[in-house]
């Protein structure tokens, strides 16, 4: 009998060409290994890519993060103005420098940080405001360095999730503070793992790379000297010089990911028709608002509709070969939070995204077919569990 178990499709999954493998393998037989040569092109291309600013990289995004709360000489008892909806690391930085999160509702529609709420958060410690580009779409650029500006704050936006998004025409990363990108194994742009940090002007690159490797400054051949706190984040060439081949690549990717995304539209509003499902309140991303890379393609579950909760969901779509995530559980609903005071009613639209929302697959590697595969399983399971 034949096999009728379906391929199944990860939520994600990183693409790496023949070009790139062969350049791993000359740098493992090169003997250097670690932090060099291709990490210094790596920064320069990357420099050059978000127009001449400079341009630091770290073992991983969190470290992008931290460093640039450092630089921005945030600590012991200043405030930072985020949100709630994202990888724990924004706030666990935040944190770790010593600092206070101040967590703000989001905007239901861009499920990024409502800017309008930002006002009200502000008080005589807050020091800076980190917006987060969830599936890598950006806030309101202008209105958000408004805000900054209005209330003397720095920015230091997380836009882990954002490499190759846009505002306006402009790059995200060429203009504005200080931004943290990711490049971990499931970023639009990998290196497996691994960040950047754009900073405002060479000053900051070096205390960066201080922050870098245990605060460490040369001075010619044998003289050192170490004059701040540093950790060990420095990326290696490996890493380097594969993230050197994706940036080649990302064109190709950001429009493949973009045409996955337009089909996901068009196919889920098709499937939702032909099984009767027309008025679910299954909520799309904002498709129309700026320039996004498409990093994620997510849903938020009318739960109330359903007789299920989304782990069910997601066990359905998983017994269909479909693999599915949860980018992002309210931050304020954890125990290390909670146990800190904060809680998820503060923050209601938060909470009931982090509730509810749905992550499908969507990478390059992807066929047309996938997405009719996908959103189908989708609309067959919502209609299992629709109440009506």
């Amino acid at each position: 009998m034949a096999n009728t178990t379906p391929t199944f499709i990860p939520f994600t999954r990183p693409s790496f060409n023949q070009e790139t493998i062969d350049a791993v393998a000359q740098v493992l037989r090169s003997g250097w290994v670690t932090s060099g040569p291709k990490l210094a092109e790596f920064e320069a291309t990357l420099s050059e890519y978000f127009g001449g600013r400079p341009v630091r990289c770290f073992a991983n995004g969190t470290a992008t993060m931290k460093i640039a709360l450092q630089v921005a000489g945030i600590g012991e008892g200043d405030e930072v103005i985020t949100t709630p909806i994202s990888w724990v690391a924004t706030s666990n930085v935040i944190l770790s420098v010593g600092a206070k999160p101040v967590f703000v509702d989001i905007d239901p529609l861009t499920r990024n940080i409502d800017l309008n709420k930002i006002a009200a958060a502000v008080t005589s410690k807050t020091r800076a405001i980190m917006p987060v580009y969830l599936a890598g779409l950006p806030v309101d650029m202008d209105q958000l360095y408004a805000i900054a500006q209005q209330h003397q704050l720095r920015v230091i936006e997380d836009a882990a999730q954002a490499f190759g998004s846009q505002w306006n025409g402009k790059k995200i990363g060429s203009f504005g503070d200080l931004v943290s990108f990711s490049f971990q194994a499931n970023k639009n742009l990998t290196t497996i793992e691994g960040g950047c940090l754009v900073l405002n002007h060479l000053d900051e690159a070096k205390l960066a790379e201080k922050f870098r490797l245990q605060g460490l400054t040369r001075h010619g051949m044998d003289g050192m000297d170490v004059d701040v706190l540093g950790g060990k984040d420095n990326l290696t060439d490996v890493n380097a010089v594969i993230g050197l081949h994706q940036l080649k690549q990302l064109p190709s990717y950001q429009a493949r990911r973009s045409a996955l995304a337009h089909r996901y539209f068009d196919v889920i509003a098709t499937q939702l028709k032909s099984n009767g499902l027309d008025k679910l309140s299954l909520e799309l991303p904002i498709q129309n608002f700026t320039e996004t890379n498409w990093h994620m393609f997510q849903v938020v579950l009318p739960l109330e509709e359903l007789d299920c909760d989304r782990a069910q969901v997601m066990t359905e779509l998983k017994e269909l070969g479909i693999g599915t995530g949860v980018h992002y559980p309210a931050i304020t609903g954890f125990t290390l939070y909670q146990n800190q005071g904060y809680k998820t009613n503060d923050t209601p639209i938060a909470e009931r995204i982090g509730r509810s929302i749905l992550t499908l697959p969507l990478f390059p590697d992807m066929v047309d077919t996938d997405i009719d595969r996908i959103a189908a399983g989708l609309a067959q399971t919502l209609k299992k569990h629709h109440k009506n």
